[in-house]
């Protein structure tokens, strides 16, 4: 037979036991929804980028938003739509041409949204997506575009 202090000291183990279990869980999902997910197709680095922008061989979208286009400035080359937009892929067929076999290469800030992007684009039909995993602040990737000292223009100059 359990006496009653047992049974609170009982309880509180399963509940501190139960929370920590929680915690964890919920630590983990969110450390996961944080990360690129897997895109084996096309990945440029962010030089690779650049010169294939500005030579004119890939559409660059910078698939950010506003805000963060005038903390930082948009890459070089490359065409602000930000991807919450609801006529995003009109934008997208307007910045790179009906043709969904069209070069099109998306950066943002840190890769993981380019990622994402690059997995629905993908299979909605374009067959040219290359994303650019280091974006433009860093990551596991690589340095980004602004560390590497790529240039950049102002969003105001940029903007459409």
């Amino acid at each position: 037979m359990t006496k009653p202090g047992e049974t609170r000291v009982r309880r509180r183990t399963l509940l501190l036991a139960g929370g920590g279990l929680a915690v964890f869980v919920i630590s983990g999902w969110w450390w996961r929804s944080r990360q690129a997910p897997d895109y084996d197709d096309q990945a440029l680095s962010v030089r690779q980028a650049h010169e294939r922008a500005m030579a004119g061989d890939i559409v660059l979208i910078d698939i950010r938003t506003p805000q963060e286009w005038r903390q930082t400035g948009i890459a070089e080359g490359a065409r602000p739509i930000d991807m919450r937009r609801d006529d995003f892929l009109a934008a997208l067929r307007g910045a790179a041409g009906p043709d969904p076999a069209a070069p099109i290469a998306l950066i943002c800030a840190r890769g993981v949204r380019s990622a994402r992007l690059s997995l629905q684009l993908s299979a909605a039909g374009y067959g040219n997506i290359m994303d650019v995993p280091e974006g433009m602040l860093g990551s596991r990737a690589g340095p980004g575009w602004l560390a590497s000292g790529l240039p950049v223009q102002p969003y105001e100059k940029a903007s459409q």
